[in-house]
């Protein structure tokens, strides 16, 4: 399907990797950089739903290939066999991660170390693999590629409740970001991360307790969830020209959730007119 706004072949000779391809936010990614002519390789840890995403687009332009990012190996062979068979890498995107809704009490140390794994070292080892493999390298022209890393966040970034383990952990990726952007600049390298609010995504619809599905949108002062189109379109231009000068940014996709909690005006502190109370002034002598 082609992209709804930006023009077609934009793209065109580029190659990408999106981790947690299969569903979500990733699916959408792929099928947009795919519908805009680059050549896309969808991961995950399950190959069914990776498949899904590859039937979808048109032109065999995605390619689905197990890998589950916290292996050391698994990551190697994802990296070495898409440069096997395009030749470059030109960008990544960083969205496999995962977290599930609990109180920080009841987090087990098992389960704080798999959310830690998933997010930040998995993260780490696609992003030093493809990074050291496919765009730090010089060419046989003598130059190097360069390319472009998209790491995949959360926000609210003032503090999530239930979510103790995943705040911790898109914080170091956050971070992580902001250094590699510095670190690899002398390469070419542009890192971005793109932190999105509440998605309306099939996972969050279906997984997430109903109370927590139904008022979400509630606390967006826009009063609506984002959708997987507006965070595939954000992917799309950071892949394209215009993102070429923008790197160690955290560009956060939420309708101003991360600003304030609820509706804006806020209820009951609004005029007749629907502004903001305003503090009345003494006239001046």
């Amino acid at each position: 399907m082609p992209s709804q706004i930006f023009q077609p072949g934009l793209l065109d000779g580029q190659v990408a990797i999106v981790s947690g391809g299969g569903s979500g936010l990733g699916r959408a990614a792929a099928l947009e950089l795919a519908a805009l002519g680059a050549q896309v390789v969808v991961c995950g840890r399950r190959l069914e739903p990776l498949e899904e995403t590859a039937a979808a687009a048109e032109g065999g332009r995605v390619e689905a290939q197990a890998c589950d990012i916290r292996e050391e190996d698994q990551v190697e062979a994802l990296v070495d066999g898409a440069l096997e068979r395009h030749g470059q890498i030109d960008l990544l995107v960083n969205n496999a991660g995962g977290q599930y809704l609990t109180p920080a009490e009841d987090i087990t140390p098992k389960g704080f170390r798999t959310v830690i794994r998933l997010n930040v070292e998995g993260t780490w080892l696609m992003t030093h693999t493809v990074a050291t493999r496919a765009m730090i390298p010089v060419g046989p022209n003598g130059h190097r590629r360069g390319g472009k890393i998209v790491n995949v966040t959360l926000s609210p970034h003032h503090g999530l409740p239930g979510m103790a383990h995943s705040s911790a952990a898109r914080a170091a990726v956050e971070n992580l970001t902001r250094v590699l952007s510095i670190e690899w600049a002398r390469f070419g390298i542009r890192l971005t991360a793109v932190a999105p609010g509440p998605m309306a995504t099939e996972t969050f619809m279906t997984k997430y307790p109903k109370p927590v599905v139904e008022g979400v949108a509630g606390t967006v002062p826009l009063q609506r969830m984002g959708t997987e189109e507006e965070f595939a379109w954000l992917v799309a231009y950071i892949a394209s020209p215009g993102g070429d000068y923008l790197s160690g940014a955290i560009l956060t996709l939420d309708g101003a959730r991360d600003n304030w909690f609820g509706p804006w005006p806020p209820r009951g502190l609004v005029g007749d007119e629907g502004k903001p109370l305003s503090e009345e002034r003494r006239p001046k002598q």
